[in-house]
């Protein structure tokens, strides 16, 4: 991973700037999010990690994951964490045509609506980061926050050690930061490693943790 992988330019978020790569703020805040879960025992952890540090994120979830893990779903939201929709099957948009794209956005809305949601706004975040400028602009006439992110941690990324990972969050962040794990399985080492080190970094310094609503 390179640094531009890492820290997304400045450049980058002024070209496509209908999307949020960072939240503007005069405060120490930073915004954690997570993507692809709920995934049983580790959203669980994540949501224990965050409650020690009295700190709330947003989840990016996946639709299919949701109907499988309900009760884990039912508990990020129990907690006071935002919701954000990250498609039912986790689609690339860039391999995918702009019809069905949207159809499995509106698939995982279909199932949200059985839930009390904390946040108000309707966010989504494209898998990969992967979305043409066609879909973006119907994603944005639906009505969504299209959530990117400033810091990747690389959480995923096998070709990295867990204190690589680490390194790239306390590098990156400011306040502000946008910054992106994963609940997910194949990420779970590196996450598990960086996430309570972040957290307990960040507070030492005061900042707070606030979820994007």
């Amino acid at each position: 991973m390179n640094s531009i992988f890492v820290k997304i330019p400045k450049w980058v978020q002024r070209v496509f700037k209908t999307k949020t790569w960072s939240i503007r703020t005069t405060k120490k805040e930073i915004y954690l999010t997570f993507d692809d879960g709920p995934t049983p025992k580790i959203t669980e952890w994540v949501l224990d990690q965050l409650e020690q540090y009295n700190a709330k994120s947003t989840f990016f979830s996946i639709g299919k994951n949701i109907e499988k893990y309900p009760a884990i779903f039912k508990k990020i939201i129990a907690k006071g964490h935002s919701i954000g929709n990250h498609t039912h099957n986790h689609l690339k948009g860039w391999k995918t045509s702009t019809t069905i794209y949207l159809e499995n956005i509106m698939e995982i809305e279909s199932v949200l609506k059985d839930y009390a949601l904390p946040n108000s706004k309707k966010l989504f975040r494209p898998p990969y980061g992967k979305i043409t400028n066609r879909q973006s602009k119907k994603v944005i006439d639906k009505g969504f926050s299209i959530i990117m992110w400033e810091v990747l941690s690389g959480d995923f990324d096998k070709r990295i050690t867990k204190e690589k990972c680490l390194d790239n969050v306390l590098r990156n962040t400011k306040p502000g930061s946008i910054i992106v794990f994963h609940d997910s399985l194949k990420a779970s080492e590196n996450m598990q490693y960086a996430l309570p080190k972040v957290l307990d970094y960040y507070t030492k310094k005061g900042f707070v943790f606030e979820a994007i609503t």
